[in-house]
Formats: C-alpha cells, structure tokens, sequence
C-alpha cells in the first residue's frame, strides 16, 4: 500500500522532505505547493515530483491522502486544523501550534478521526537523546530528579537570512519570533528520554539591546522583544527541569545547536558542545563517539545553494553510531539528512505510522507535551516569571509504536 501527500511550502527545509518522500517506497505521488508558485514549480521539476497544486486550499479539495506542512512556524497550528478537518493525515514542522486552544482542537480532531498527526521534533532522534532514552529504559539513571534542554542559537548564525527568505521585505516583523513560542528543540530532547510531563513553569525574558530592528516591540509582529528566556518547569513525577532558548549568544551552534542533561540518583549525563559524558558516583565515561554524527553530504552540495552558509551543518549532518540506521529503507541510503541524523527517522516513522494505522512516536499528546510548556512559558515571562500552571492533554488513548526503538545494540 502507498499513499500520495502533499508538501505545503517550498522554502529551505521543505527540499529534503520532498525528496525523502518521494524516495520512500511506500509513498506514491508527491506534490507541492507554496504561496511562490515559481517556488513550488522548481522543486517539483528538479525533484521529479507528481506536480504542484495552486494553493493550500487545492491541496486539500484533492484525494491527496496527507499533507506535510513545512510553512512559517506561528502559521502550523491552524493549517493542520484545516488538514484534519478536510480529512489529511499530517506531518507538521514545529511547533504543533502557537495557541494552546489549537493545540486542543488538533488533538480533539485526531481523536474523532483516527488520523494520524505527527510533528517533526528532531531532538526526540537527537543522538544523545536516543542514548539517553535507552538508558533510562533500563533504569540505569534510577530516579531522574533533574533534566535541561537548551536551544541556543544565535541570530547571526543563518537565522537573518533564513528569516529574509521567507518573509520578504517585512521580515523584521516576523523575525522577533518569540524563543518561548520555539520549544521544542529543548523541551522535546530534555524529554524525550523520558515518561513525565511539565505541570507548572516560572520563566524570565532578557530584553534584546541590539536596536537592529529585529526584537523591536514597535516592529514585531509579535509585540515580542525577548532574544533570550529561560524557563523552570515543575514535572509531574516531582522532578525538575530546566530550558533555555537564546537567540543572542556567543556559542558554536554549527557545532552542537541543541544540548541536554539528565541528573538521576544512581547516573547522569551531560552534553556540552563537543563533549557526551556518562558519569555515576565512581566513574566517568566518555560516550562522545557512540553520539557523534558525520555529515551526510557536503555542504556545498547544489541543493543547499539558497542556505545560508552558517545553516548548513545543520541540514547535512547524518546518523551517529547509537542510531540504527538498518531499519531505514535502502532508498535512503546516501542521501542528505540532517539536525543530527534526524530526518530520515523523522519521514520513515510517518510513513510506517499512516501506512499501519499506528500512533507515530510524537503523536499529537506528545507533540503537545512538547509544545504547550513554551507557549505558557512566554506567558510567565510576560508577566515578569509569574508561576503558572501548565495544562496537559494525557497520553494517546492508543500507545505510541517505536518501530522497535531506533536505537541499535549496545548502547
């Protein structure tokens, strides 16, 4: 059995997931469509891909079965609204919705419809993660009391030109994107190895002094001037965890965007830029090389031309030792991933989950458990780290499957 999708915006990111699709053996046709026709049309012709469609709206009149949708982040909430309501499997770049009443009605209309959704969090196939998760299975950490997740990536890094690419000449408005509204990278990685949820979070903001333009409340359309926040999250088993996302700071996000740590009673796990350790009262164990990706291709590949530069590491860098790449399709082999090996788990996981009727990993309850913390988090910091209480949705009523864990053998 295949299936047929649609690919809903034709910027940076949205190349590689067309391409994996379209090799996937249990994916059909693969369309696109973008707000830039002449966007759409490219894409198609160089990947050889079904077609283009008009509009969103197209799209979704169309027997296309899915939609992955690859459009500007504060715009993903009501689109898949609209997918699920039109009756479209959806794949979903994060974050899962930038508005805790869409994120009720995504997971309300999964659950009336039995469709699948997924949302494309990279750090749950974070190598670290992955290794995290795998020990915490086994209990290794013993009680986990204590864990952070930090996105920090710096503006100067890709993100003005990533933001002039899809904005246009009122990009400056859009670019003032609030960090708290992004929370996935860090809350999805701090989490992802584990089985706990956030309950109550206290966040504080720093004011951006930069006076460019960007972070600017009389310009943003956000009414948003916080480069930085750091959020303190109160988990449901008792423990604590910690995240920040920085848009202004001096750290080699081309080396490592995304980091985390894990502090149980019996081991830990920290990551830095360079460096994975494992550690327990006795000893410290190296593990930088079981999490350590190679690039895929490389980063003058042709397909990366309208990247910035300083982008690039992340949308070439490929699997690390700890992931197990065997139970990928043979399509994949030696084609582009990339954010840490991540895409092509990201895309297979999809494909099993509508093909089989299964829950995929990030589901939408867990998507949300990802999501809603930030959202709420932003609120706190407005309100100068007012504590506030976080909702939760619970868990799928059917149990998500890990397509026998991607982790591979000794760990």
């Amino acid at each position: 059995m295949t299936f047929s999708i649609a690919v809903i915006g034709a910027g940076q990111f949205a190349g590689q997931f067309s391409k994996l699709f379209h090799l996937h053996p249990d994916v059909g046709d693969v369309f696109v469509t973008d707000l830039l026709p002449e966007r759409a049309e490219s894409l198609a012709a160089e990947q050889g891909l079904a077609g283009t469609f008009a509009s969103f709206e197209d799209a979704l009149a169309s027997d296309v079965d899915a939609v992955a949708i690859f459009t500007q982040r504060w715009t993903h909430g009501p689109l898949v609204i609209k997918a699920l309501e039109a009756g479209k499997h959806v794949y979903s770049a994060v974050p899962m919705a930038v508005e805790v009443t869409d994120v009720e009605r995504i997971i309300g209309l999964v659950r009336e419809t039995g469709l699948t959704y997924m949302m494309g969090e990279t750090s749950y196939y974070n190598p670290a993660v992955v290794y995290a998760r795998k020990k915490y299975a086994a209990g290794a950490f013993g009680k986990v009391f204590y864990t952070e997740g930090d996105y920090v990536h710096d503006m100067d890094q890709g993100f003005y030109d990533a933001y002039a690419f899809s904005g246009g000449d009122g990009w400056k408005a859009t670019a003032s994107y609030p960090p708290m509204l992004y929370p996935t990278h860090s809350i999805g990685g701090a989490l992802g190895a584990l089985s706990t949820h956030v309950t109550s979070v206290s966040c504080l903001g720093v004011h951006d002094t930069r006076n460019d333009g960007v972070f600017d409340r009389s310009v943003s359309m956000f009414d948003n001037d916080f480069s930085n926040a750091s959020a303190l999250f109160e988990l449901a088993d008792g423990g604590v965890m910690r995240t920040n996302e920085f848009r202004r700071v001096g750290y080699p996000a081309r080396i490592r965007e995304s980091r985390f740590r894990w502090f149980g009673e019996e081991a830990s796990m920290e990551q830095v830029a360079t460096v994975t350790l494992w550690q327990n009262a006795t000893e410290v164990t190296d593990v930088s090389d079981r999490v350590r990706t190679k690039p895929s291709v490389s980063e003058d590949d042709p397909s990366l031309a309208d990247v910035s530069p300083e982008l690039r590491a992340a949308f070439v860098s490929g699997g690390a030792p700890v992931h197990d790449t065997e139970r990928l399709p043979a399509s994949f082999k030696g084609q582009r991933n990339g954010h840490e090996g991540s895409h092509h788990f990201l895309v297979d996981d999809f494909v099993r989950a509508v093909d089989g009727g299964l829950v995929p990993p990030v589901n939408a309850w867990t998507a949300a458990r990802f999501t809603v913390p930030g959202i709420v988090a932003h609120e706190s910091a407005r309100r100068g780290g007012e504590r506030l209480p976080v909702p939760d949705f619970g868990d799928s009523p059917v149990p998500a499957v890990r397509f026998g864990e991607e982790v591979a053998a000794g760990v």
